[in-house]
């Protein structure tokens, strides 16, 4: 199945037969009851926030029932730069921190924690969005939380805490990958050897053509359906903007590359990177009105080349030096591959774009 809830400060879903496009195409029975004591006794909690940055003690996410006996989540933010999670049902209490490194005010984390109860294992991790760093932390007999307690959680704002950083949170009845992630919706048009191939029909060894000319095989396509909020939230990037010949939705964190002589005028520099979220002004990008949830895919390649897509470059998934990394491999998307089988990828040689830097680049271009 997958997710199963969600919610903002203003939206509230849950459905145990999964929220989503894909719900409706999956046909296994749901063996969810409903239950005060009824389990979720495999999942995922997620949820995103942006860093406060100012140091202070905060809870970020509660739950607590006191009836027919006390159950509790409280997830918090320490001043330490840390999260720690408390997970109270009757007399028994699980605790955990997991430490990070995050300290800038504008700086966005996704902070997951998974259950495998028949397994006794668990998994807490905190991603730094923008940077693609990961603090992951597993766990030995963590507490599976109650399908009721998550029910009255999403649906009702008054049963609950949640701090106005909380972007969103999300529940899932499967163990949730982190890592790097895919951001090109399904009908992506990118250009092969062979033309323009939608992005969910492109294959491992198919030929990708990159603004240089070149081609470049595809060394793994990763897909994923996640929360259509927060970083997962899709932009709508419309033609002729950009360098397209058609209107495109990706994720908001997916990076493109531009050149040109406004470039070089203000940055010194041939092509610079710009997330997607970093360009909409209600004009040239847009926020779509989409479902609860979204497929994105992307693909690996040996040097991170960018690919064409409509006419714009877009890039591919970066790696970096991730496969060295063991636990996060085993954790990610790519955890059926061998980590010997996997690039390595050299940090992008051109900046990547604020906020107020791609502002300024798309009014001198429309002036």
């Amino acid at each position: 199945m997958g997710w199963i809830a969600l919610s903002d400060q203003t939206r509230q879903v849950f459905d145990l037969a999964g929220i989503g496009a894909s719900a409706a195409d999956d046909l296994r029975p749901v063996r969810h009851d409903l239950s005060p004591n009824s389990l979720l006794v495999r999942g995922s909690l997620m949820f995103e926030m942006r860093l406060p940055g100012d140091g202070r003690p905060r809870r970020l996410l509660g739950y607590h029932r006191d009836h027919p006996w006390i159950s509790s989540l409280s997830v918090q933010e320490l001043p330490t730069g840390g999260i720690a999670l408390v997970i109270t049902q009757g007399r028994d209490v699980f605790h955990t921190v997991l430490e990070h490194d995050a300290v800038t005010q504008a700086e966005e984390l996704r902070v997951t924690y998974s259950w495998d109860a028949p397994a006794r294992w668990g998994r807490l991790a905190i991603e730094r969005i923008r940077s693609g760093r990961v603090f992951l932390k597993e766990l030995h007999d963590p507490k599976p939380l109650l399908l009721n307690d998550l029910q009255v959680m999403t649906l009702d704002p008054l049963q609950r805490q949640m701090d106005r950083s909380v972007l969103f949170f999300a529940v899932s009845d499967a163990v949730e990958p982190i890592g790097p992630m895919p951001s090109l919706t399904a009908q992506v048009p990118v250009l092969t050897d062979r033309g323009y191939r939608a992005a969910a029909r492109i294959r491992r060894g198919d030929l990708l053509r990159t603004g240089s000319g070149e081609l470049v095989p595809v060394l793994h396509v990763i897909s994923r359906e996640v929360p259509s909020l927060g970083s997962f939230a899709p932009v709508l990037l419309r033609a002729p903007y950009f360098g397209l010949q058609r209107d495109l939705v990706v994720g908001a964190e997916q990076y493109l590359r531009t050149a040109g002589s406004a470039v070089e005028y203000l940055f010194g520099r041939s092509h610079v990177r710009i997330p997607a979220t970093h360009l909409v002004n209600g004009v040239s990008a847009i926020r779509p009105r989409v479902g609860d949830t979204l497929r994105y895919y992307q693909f690996v390649t040996p040097g991170n080349e960018p690919c064409i897509a409509a006419g714009a470059l877009l890039e591919t998934l970066f790696l970096g030096r991730k496969r060295r990394d063991a636990a996060l491999m085993r954790a990610s998307l790519l955890s059926e591959v061998e980590r010997a089988r996997l690039p390595e990828h050299l940090a992008p040689s051109c900046p990547l774009l604020d906020q107020f830097e791609a502002i300024t680049l798309a009014e001198l271009r429309a002036a």
